[in-house]
């Protein structure tokens, strides 16, 4: 499946032929981020559709010193990282193209859906007290703005699968639910 080109210096997503679907997952490096990643792994694999995971940074208050290519390359390693983490590195029989940008998480994952027929995958949100106060959730910003179903995958169902899996002794299959 082929069709969908990422630019990774700006996180543009062209050339996408209609008609293809898209799993986009977005990465931060949490637990709930990986349980979304093999969620959509699973759906992409599911549906034969394109694999687009996100890694959004901007510059902090603590990064304010630092390169913006450092902070773009810290960004690209939590991909590989979470892809390593659940895979062992990127999944083969998928086409995926990863995406690194500088842009907030919740505008980012939204640029990237192409269209009604993509999926974005998040991990769901655990409240926080800033979360709160702000009165805002990437989440929320999706669901608003995406053009395209939005599902937020809890860090428990990684859990059970993982628990389930150390019971048994059976592998965690690859890219199923």
């Amino acid at each position: 499946m082929t069709g969908t080109t990422t630019d990774t210096t700006t996180g543009t997503i062209t050339g996408t032929t209609t008609g293809t679907t898209r799993v986009i997952v977005g990465l931060s490096g949490s637990l709930s981020s990986l349980a979304a990643l093999y969620h959509a792994v699973g759906e992409a694999a599911r549906h034969e559709a394109v694999l687009v995971p996100v890694a959004a940074w901007t510059v902090g208050d603590r990064d304010g010193l630092r390169p913006l290519s450092e902070l773009e390359h810290a960004a690209r390693r939590r991909l590989d990282i979470a892809f390593e983490q659940a895979y062992g590195g990127y999944p083969s029989g998928l086409v995926i193209h990863p995406v690194v940008v500088n842009a907030e998480p919740g505008p980012a994952l939204a640029a990237a859906v192409s269209g009604p027929d993509d999926l974005l995958v998040l991990g769901a949100a655990t409240r926080r007290r800033f979360d709160l106060l702000r009165g805002t959730s990437v989440a929320r910003y999706c669901r608003h703005r995406a053009g395209c179903r939005v599902v937020e995958v809890s860090p428990s169902a990684l859990l059970t699968r993982l628990e389930l899996t150390a019971r048994t002794g059976a592998p965690l299959p690859l890219l199923a639910r």
